[in-house]
């Protein structure tokens, strides 16, 4: 699609109309009062309208083309699509109140779990070193995220500007007075991925409650959610960030586990059960060695630039206007 490299230059077109209205009062003070013109004789001809003002009109002009070229007008050459190694990721990422427990320890400082869970993601998008563990980065794939209390909500679809990305995670909150909603959240992680150009495609689950929502929008289970993303052949991983000492053995925390264990088990993911944060990065790291299938992404190796052609149409306006000032358009005061 047609766009502009650096589309900021175009505010400079705001001295357009400036320069239009320098230029009328120029004229108007510039003009000589006489009550008849009769006097000067019939051998002095009226000035023409493009000898009065087709050599500003063609500067303005040139001036426009000029500006325009500066923002880098282009548009792909659809013959020169670049395909990728890659998969269709998202994160589905739990922001109820039990996400708030301060209880990992990162670097020597006590972190919540989403802020644990928010520095091992980043490093597992755009690369680096956590807790002794090197993360290449995955510039290649598309990434998306899903986050959900009791209601779900996309943050970010699959997309290669990880960056955008990567912002919109650090800004994430906790929604404190809220449930937990797997199914809502699950399907709508799936829509999206349905969706995404890719022939591997895996959802990451990241929650450590228990789906305790009574009502929920899309009237499935985790169940029939899992069953779903099979027929879909979407594998979901599921990480569970809880210490072991607060995972007692109760009933809700059993059936927890037992949830996030049928939905890895049912779609060929995998079930994690990140105690402590180099559990939570061995967890990621695993994630990391995901098989990698090409996908067709929405970069090109070459575009058509209009820069240039703006440009010497810019300087022939000047040039034109230079030499017809000087010829045709020659006025003598």
């Amino acid at each position: 699609m047609f766009h502009f490299a650096a589309p900021w230059f175009l505010l400079l077109l705001v001295v357009v109309p400036w320069l239009i209205l320098r230029y009328r009062q120029q004229r108007r003070l510039a003009a000589l009062l006489h009550p008849d013109v009769r006097l000067f004789g019939p051998r002095v001809p009226f000035p023409s309208w493009a000898s009065r003002h087709g050599a500003f009109t063609l500067r303005l002009l040139g001036l426009t083309l000029l500006i325009v070229a500066l923002a880098g007008p282009r548009w792909p050459d659809l013959r020169t699509r670049l395909d990728t190694e890659g998969v269709a990721l998202m994160l589905v990422l739990d922001v109820s109140g039990s996400m708030s427990e301060r209880d990992f320890v990162l670097e020597g400082q006590s972190l919540s779990r989403l802020e644990v869970v928010q520095r091992v993601f980043r490093c597992f998008v755009a690369g680096g070193t956590l807790d002794g563990v090197r993360f290449e980065g995955r510039p290649t794939d598309l990434i998306g995220m899903v986050r959900f209390a009791a209601r779900p909500e996309v943050v970010c679809p699959p997309t290669l500007q990880h960056a955008t990305l990567l912002q919109l995670l650090e800004e994430q909150g906790i929604d404190s007075d809220a449930g937990t909603n797997l199914p809502d959240a699950l399907t709508m992680g799936l829509a999206r991925l349905q969706a995404a150009p890719a022939k591997r495609r895996v959802l990451i689950l990241l929650t450590d409650g228990e789906d305790n929502e009574p009502k929920n929008r899309s009237g499935w289970t985790t169940t029939q959610v899992a069953h779903l993303a099979r027929s879909l052949d979407i594998a979901i991983y599921c990480i569970d960030p809880v210490p072991p000492a607060s995972s007692a053995a109760t009933a809700a925390r059993l059936l927890a586990e037992q949830t996030l264990q049928e939905l890895a088990d049912l779609t060929a993911g995998r079930y994690v059960h990140a105690g402590d944060t180099r559990g939570l990065v061995r967890a990621y790291r695993q994630l990391d060695q995901l098989e990698r299938a090409p996908i067709a992404s929405f970069q090109y190796r070459r575009y058509h630039e209009a820069y240039a052609w703006l440009a010497l149409a810019a300087c022939g306006c000047w040039l034109l206007a230079e030499g017809l000032s000087r010829t045709w358009w020659r006025r003598v005061p």
